[in-house]
């Protein structure tokens, strides 16, 4: 079987991370990505730093498989190219700077007006038709967490745009904001708090509706994460995990709300019946009573880990082989594809001959900068 997406081509104006994550997965699900980038320095997401035999961390996750056409979108004549290739395209994807893509005739109501078909998404960092709509926005937290929201929800909207074109013969414009798209992520503290009158506790690794849940000191300074779903399994706790079975019908701690009012009564009973014991017997123990657990890893137990073993791949890109993991789903049929990573404008001359550029014609581009 092939890869569910071949025979779809994408074409992303599309810089840093949402778009290109979004971008990223369906070139591993057999997309054709073309990957527009300014002639020269490119995504400026390729110089965040240089830790992966010389290339950026950032640009090795998010741009395997893809193909690199560099083009000065600031000119006519690129936009000319660019107008061409998207005639051709299944999907258009763009995360400029708010109103850029607008000004460069890019915008979804000019796009479709030519195609139909066409599926233009749109990411950024606020829905346009607010009062936040012509500003920035970039990640805060160590991890791109929005980034990473506004990413798969770009990528599962195209999938479900793709769909619903395969029954209507229509495409769509899509608009997915990383504002919006964290906010979802935010709703059940949203409904407790508005629901409630009072906002969740910030209590760290702990749930703040759920108890127990998160991290408990067991003995010789180590930690164990666990997480209690209902009572029965509160109840399994208890009896094999604790040896104090008379707590789980304790007034205290009966059902989840009256363990979550007595958090702190709680989680000093939990660990004062796990502080003798070293946290490799504790994660046994919760093993055979069936209750979610696991430890506290750095990024380097993660690289190590059992579950991934089996997992790691290799793709190439202009330094050398590269170590990656493959896409997270299995779909059953072929694998997916693990694509090079490009260089700047590594695809230019092949795109533009696609096009029907002559030789002479593409060099005169190149003379001018505009590739």
């Amino acid at each position: 079987m092939p890869v569910p997406l071949t025979g779809v081509t994408v074409v992303s104006v599309e810089q840093a991370v949402a778009a290109p994550f979004a971008t990223r997965q369906l070139a591993d699900l057999g997309a054709r990505v073309i990957k527009v980038e300014r002639p020269g320095s490119g995504d400026f997401a390729r110089h965040y730093d240089t830790t992966v035999k010389g290339l950026a961390s950032y640009f090795v996750w998010l741009n395997r498989g893809k193909q690199s056409l560099s083009l000065d979108l600031g000119s006519a004549a690129g936009r000319s190219v660019l107008g061409r290739l998207i005639d051709r395209a299944d999907v258009f994807v763009q995360n400029l700077a708010p109103g850029a893509a607008a000004r460069m005739g890019l915008s979804a109501e000019v796009l479709r007006v030519r195609d139909q078909r066409l599926i233009v998404c749109d990411v950024s960092g606020y829905a346009p038709d607010g009062p936040f709509g012509d500003r920035r926005a970039y990640d805060k937290a160590g991890i791109s967490v929005a980034d990473i929201a506004g990413g798969m929800y770009a990528f599962s909207s195209i999938l479900a745009a793709l769909y619903a074109r395969e029954r209507t013969g229509v495409g769509a414009a899509l608009q997915v904001s990383l504002f919006e798209s964290l906010t979802e992520w935010m709703a059940q503290p949203m409904y407790y708090a508005m629901y409630t009158g009072v906002p969740p506790a910030r209590t760290g690794t702990s749930h703040a509706t759920i108890a127990p849940y998160g991290s408990f000191r067991t003995g010789g300074g180590g930690t164990v994460q666990l997480g209690v779903q209902n009572d029965r399994e509160w109840h399994r706790l208890c009896s094999q995990v604790l040896g104090r079975p008379e707590l789980a019908d304790d007034p205290r701690f009966a059902t989840n709300a009256a363990r979550v009012a007595a958090r702190g009564e709680l989680d000093r009973e939990i660990e004062a019946a796990l502080g003798t014991r070293p946290p490799d017997e504790v994660l046994a123990l919760l093993d055979a009573a069936q209750i979610a657990n696991a430890r506290l890893n750095t990024v380097g137990d993660l690289l190590a880990h059992p579950q991934l073993e089996h997992r790691w791949a290799e793709m190439e890109s202009p330094t050398g082989p590269i170590r990656t993991l493959p896409f997270p789903v299995s779909t059953g049929g072929a694998p997916p594809d693990l694509g090079p990573i490009p260089a700047v404008g590594e695809h230019t001359d092949a795109i533009l001959a696609e096009l029907g550029l002559t030789d002479a014609e593409v060099a005169a581009l190149r003379s001018s900068g505009m590739v």
